[in-house]
């Protein structure tokens, strides 16, 4: 069979020398293999503690995005209230200034129309005093 280790003969059993060789050898071999095995594990934990780290890290940075990500949402659905109110006001001022002009050019049409009616009454009031000056210079240019 292969890997079974043969001994030789003795006087009362194995050699003694081959048995304590062989022995030996499967210490060295064992210690070897524990020492790779040891070496593996440090290595396996020392890259386990880095990726450790580099996921802290990372829940980190992905934590921070997620907050970042939230006051912009924040800040952008502020703006847009902000936006809104403004326009709203705007509109309301507009408005406002709108009816005010509206008013003002009514007032000026109605002052127009008083002013008018004091012109045609003026002038009928000139026609008249000119038609007396009249009738009056003639009855002085008839006189004479």
């Amino acid at each position: 069979m292969p890997g079974e280790k043969r001994f030789r003969g003795a006087l009362h059993g194995f050699n003694k020398d081959d048995v304590n060789q062989y022995i030996e050898k499967i210490l060295q071999e064992f210690e070897s293999r524990l020492k790779e095995k040891d070496e593996e594990i440090l290595r396996l934990k020392n890259e386990n503690r880095e990726l450790r780290m580099k996921y802290e890290e990372l829940s980190l940075k992905e934590q921070q995005l997620n907050e970042d990500r939230a006051r912009i949402a924040d800040v952008l659905i502020k703006a847009e209230e902000n936006a809104r109110l403004i326009l709203e006001e705007a509109k309301a001022q507009a408005i406002e200034e709108k009816n005010k002009i509206e008013e003002l050019v009514e007032n000026e049409k109605e002052k127009l129309v008083d002013i008018k009616g004091e012109i045609r009454t003026l002038r009928n009031n000139i026609v008249d005093v000119l038609k007396k000056y009249e009738v009056q210079l003639g009855d002085i240019l008839g006189e004479e």
